[in-house]
């Protein structure tokens, strides 16, 4: 859309059906967590107050423990939340507003099966068996993880790129609404089972249900290869996740019925070939959804480059290798910090020691918010903030913190003044007196 507003014809050319007359994310898809990146960028196309009106706030995580306790853990600051909202959903409208672009034109069923990366001419099969040659000044690759863009563009010279498998997988669960369509958990969570190798979480639907994931190793024990008969699904879930079972649709049912779906990392490089063909989004740096950052850097990817247009006043020999360096940077920082996330929810979020280092940094960077903004409120709620900046200046508060935590007595002691005071000492020193 952001190119089309600029003032280029726009082609947009899908493999699939249209989803929005044929379902296509069935058992597949994990619920968008949007924040503020994302809805900076869909203001930037005028957007987000439409999609909006289909998402739930969720200011707090509500972690759940194996006995049943529920902890509660502010997201950010009062007034700070991520948004959850259906993936299915947020592209069905995304197409809506595309239809109504004069300079977009959308071709569903087209199956991409060439690139010739000189002219950027593509090559489609077309659902009816035919076959479509396009010319076109440029190209872009917004294709997904398993980019075919990318894919094709790995015959080419000197292309690096790898594809690192996480040993989690996942399946959909769900919890429907009451009967009277409220939500049967606070709707204003997102929900975790942290269990260490195995987690659970649910993020809230606006209809009052909850999509549920579950993130479960491959192999070993327990693990979805190990977990064949419903006899031993059901004793998975009892010893897991008893507190949650009141709450799912049919989760015995639901896992013997699908397959799960891997999780991996997707880095390339680089990103722009001759000026004639690039790649954006997950199809360049797909990511693990543990920060629930995956599309709100794509988003990103998109909101700068508009601003590059604008910036370079059209001319692709300049904008196409800004682009590619800065969001190449940008998106290995969120790859490496949602591979460290998953630690946080999954081991360190029931972790009474950790919620307590979270309650310190709060209460600290209330206190002093130009020195110290918490790497999650860096990642998620500063849009300013460069994730590379975010990833360099998080390494630095972490090793603060292992400070902080290693005082004396510091379950007694944290709130009192004398541990503010020793970790704006810390800070100041590391960063600079802001205070």
């Amino acid at each position: 859309m952001s190119l089309a507003r600029n003032g280029y014809k726009v082609g947009l050319y899908e493999g699939r059906p249209d989803s929005r007359k044929t379902c296509i994310y069935q058992g597949k898809s994990i619920d968008i967590a949007l924040s503020d990146r994302g809805w900076n960028s869909l203001e930037r196309i005028g957007v987000r107050s439409d999609i909006k009106t289909h998402a739930v706030p969720m200011s707090h995580r509500a972690i759940h423990s194996v006995h049943g306790e529920v902890s509660i853990l502010p997201y950010g600051r009062e007034g700070d939340a991520i948004w959850s909202v259906s993936r299915g959903g947020i592209n069905d409208q995304l197409l809506d507003f595309a239809d109504d672009e004069a300079n977009i034109t959308t071709y569903f069923g087209h199956r991409l099966a060439d690139i010739d990366f000189e002219t950027s001419t593509t090559t489609f099969k077309v659902a009816n068996g035919t076959e479509l040659v396009v010319e076109s000044d440029f190209v872009f690759g917004a294709d997904g993880a398993n980019s075919k863009v990318r894919r094709l563009a790995q015959s080419l010279p000197r292309v690096s790129y790898s594809k690192t498998y996480m040993q989690q997988c996942y399946i959909e669960l769900n919890i429907p609404a009451n009967a009277d369509g409220t939500h049967q958990l606070d709707k204003n969570a997102l929900h975790i089972w942290p269990r260490n190798d195995l987690m659970l979480i649910a993020l809230p639907n606006s209809d009052g249900t909850f999509t549920c994931t579950l993130f479960l190793n491959f192999s070993g024990e327990p693990s979805f290869e190990s977990l064949r008969e419903p006899q031993a699904v059901e004793t998975f879930f009892a010893t897991y996740f008893a507190d949650a079972l009141p709450y799912l649709d049919n989760p015995v049912d639901s896992f013997m019925a699908k397959t799960a779906a891997p999780l991996f990392l997707v880095q390339v490089f680089p990103w722009s070939f001759n000026n004639k063909v690039g790649l954006i989004g997950d199809a360049a740096h797909a990511i693990v959804p543990f920060y629930g950052q995956g599309m709100n850097c794509g988003f990103e990817d998109c909101a700068e480059l508009d601003a590059l247009i604008g910036l370079y006043e059209h001319d692709w020999d300049q904008i196409v290798p800004v682009y590619e360096k800065s969001r190449k940077e940008n998106a290995d920082a969120i790859a490496e910090l949602s591979k460290r996330n998953f630690a946080e929810m999954s081991h360190l979020s029931g972790d009474p020691k950790f919620q307590l280092r979270k309650r310190i940094e709060a209460k600290f960077s209330n206190q002093f918010p130009s020195l110290w903004t918490p790497l999650y409120s860096m990642v998620t709620f500063s849009p300013d903030v460069m994730y590379s900046d975010a990833l360099r200046i998080g390494d630095r508060q972490e090793r603060i913190m292992e400070q902080i935590m290693s005082l004396p007595n510091i379950e007694d002691d944290w709130d009192k003044q004398i541990i503010m005071d020793q970790l704006l000492c810390f800070a100041s020193a590391e960063f600079g007196d802001k205070s």
